[in-house]
């Protein structure tokens, strides 16, 4: 086990809210920026942890979607929230699991003592780039952002800390989710002659289900073994609220109705927000507290697969 351990957690959701039929979804407001949110989440997740500003020693921002192409969001999170902080800011993207990743690596970094006191944020702001012409994708996602606080602990000590990993990705369905505009492949000066769906989200979502369906069973088979659990070792899967079809694939991964937390009608896909978001509501209502494992899991696009066991 990487010991470590969620000392604060915060979150921020907007007060707008639009629905489309029985589901309901946020959007923050047009004078808020992406950087508001992941600012509120992070101020909230120190504060909670005891820790002034100054005690952070390392930001990961784990977004999907940048505030800008350069400097990294991290160093912007931290000239909003620890200006002081004697820290180093980097961002890590795996798109919508980005938070496990940072999880993953961060939690390497405290258990080999190079960082005492992490901070992760993730969030972004999906509704500004959906094409109304979409309406699968158009109606799913939801603006949010997250962020935790990970200390270190003594690695002899019996107790909380990452127990396994395991992140793979199948690049045959690198494009079946995909923004390409707004970086090198389509620069932000090639709009104005480009294809302006470019620049808005595209996902072709029954390739994206298919692909997940096929390669996941044998995925987790292969978590499982690495981390030498069973599901009933599980006291509660927080995964990736992905799409409509998150049952389906929770139950062909054999977990029951009951042994995972599916949000999507209540607020759909937060991208690299969803599985933190998800978290914190769940250490927030008491349906996770001390001592129980974890499983945050998730598929992202690139197709990319991640799964982590923590005991908090």
């Amino acid at each position: 086990m990487k010991n470590c351990r969620i000392s604060g957690w915060g979150s921020f959701l907007p007060d707008r809210t639009v629905t489309f039929g029985a589901q309901t979804r946020y959007r923050i407001p047009d004078d808020m920026l992406q950087l508001d949110m992941l600012a509120a989440a992070a101020e909230e997740a120190i504060s909670r942890a005891g820790l002034e500003p100054g005690d952070i020693d390392c930001i990961i921002a784990a977004c999907a979607v940048g505030i800008q192409p350069i400097p990294c969001t991290a160093s912007l999170v931290m000239e909003r929230v620890a200006p002081k902080a004697h820290a180093a800011a980097f961002d890590v993207n795996s798109t919508c699991t980005s938070f496990i990743t940072a999880v993953d690596i961060a939690s390497r970094y405290l258990a080999d003592g190079d960082y005492e006191r992490i901070l992760i944020v993730s969030g972004d702001v999906g509704s500004r780039s959906l094409d109304p012409r979409q309406k699968e994708s158009y109606e799913l996602f939801s603006d949010a952002a997250a962020a935790v606080v990970l200390t270190r602990e003594d690695s002899g000590a019996a107790g909380s800390g990452v127990i396994a990993s395991l992140q793979q990705t199948w690049p045959e369905h690198a494009h079946d989710t995909e923004l390409r505009g707004g970086l090198s492949l389509h620069p932000s000066d090639a709009y104005a002659d480009g294809d302006p769906a470019d620049y808005l989200f595209s996902m072709h979502g029954r390739r994206a289900l298919m692909g997940m369906l096929t390669v996941l069973p044998a995925f987790f088979d292969r978590f499982f073994a690495k981390a030498g659990l069973g599901h009933g070792d599980i006291d509660l899967v927080v995964p990736h609220q992905a799409s409509g079809a998150l049952g389906l694939a929770m139950r062909r991964l054999g977990f029951p109705v009951g042994a995972y937390v599916d949000a999507v009608g209540e607020y759909g896909n937060m991208v690299s927000a969803s599985v933190p978001y998800t978290l914190t509501r769940c250490l927030d209502d008491g349906r996770l507290g001390s001592g129980d494992t974890v499983l945050l899991c998730g598929t992202a696009a690139g197709l990319t697969a991640n799964a982590l066991a923590v005991r908090l």
